[in-house]
């Protein structure tokens, strides 16, 4: 943790969108799921699935079909599992999701100050802008950045410095909000402050291991901590 950013300069939000925004692992289990029934491969349990998410639908397939985080299936049968978990995907998204307390609430205090929004993701963006729509979320967002968007995808600094442009802001006036080392790393990049959620994916981690400007547990306390 470090105290380096005066998060009262904030000027606009990022927020990361599974995990973070909306918990979606029983959409993502669903998927998962009936794509390797569908190839003739046992099913795996939520919790199992919940520590695969956070790099991108193609890192979720690649671990799934092979029930490791650090896996890595074979080229053709990933063209046909990933081809599959769309289509399962596609029925699923929003579904089960739903905002995690304080996220709703949060939000509209982020709006009635004035700041502009974003959501920065590595879920593809036809999932990404599905799940806002379904979930009531979409109209808080002035900008919705998916995996497949740019040429390079969280952790990667990128995203976070488009979105701050599209919102016409500097990256150290704009505050992401994560719930991930993937976020983290994103935003550090960046150079621009982060919060993390500890009720999110972290790939199986422990969040408080993961460097920040702070743990918050709803985004009433990102609104307090905002001045």
């Amino acid at each position: 943790m470090t105290d380096s950013h005066d998060l009262r300069r904030t000027r606009a939000l990022l927020f990361d969108l599974d995990g973070t925004l909306l918990d979606t692992v029983a959409d993502l289990a669903e998927a998962t799921n009936a794509m390797l029934l569908e190839l003739g491969r046992a099913p795996l349990p939520v919790a199992r699935i919940a520590t695969f998410v956070g790099k991108g639908a193609d890192r979720l397939v690649h671990r799934a079909l092979t029930n490791d985080a650090h896996g890595q299936a074979a080229n053709d049968e990933f063209d046909r599992a990933r081809a599959a978990f769309d289509r399962h995907y596609a029925r699923e998204n929003g579904r089960q999701a739903r905002p995690y307390d304080g996220v709703v609430e949060g939000l509209e205090r982020f709006s009635a100050r004035g700041l502009p929004m974003a959501c920065v993701t590595n879920k593809p963006q036809g999932f990404s802008e599905q799940l806002l729509a379904a979930s009531g979320l979409a109209r808080y967002f002035a900008v919705v950045i998916g995996g497949d968007v740019l040429p390079r995808r969280k952790p990667d600094p990128l995203p976070l410095l488009e979105a701050a442009t599209r919102l016409g802001q500097r990256p150290e006036h704009c505050l992401m909000v994560g719930d991930s080392a993937n976020d983290a790393a994103a935003a550090r990049a960046a150079r621009m402050p982060v919060l993390l959620v500890p009720y999110g994916y972290n790939e199986g981690e422990p969040i408080g291991s993961v460097e920040s400007d702070g743990i918050v547990h709803s985004f009433l306390d990102v609104d307090r901590q905002l001045g």
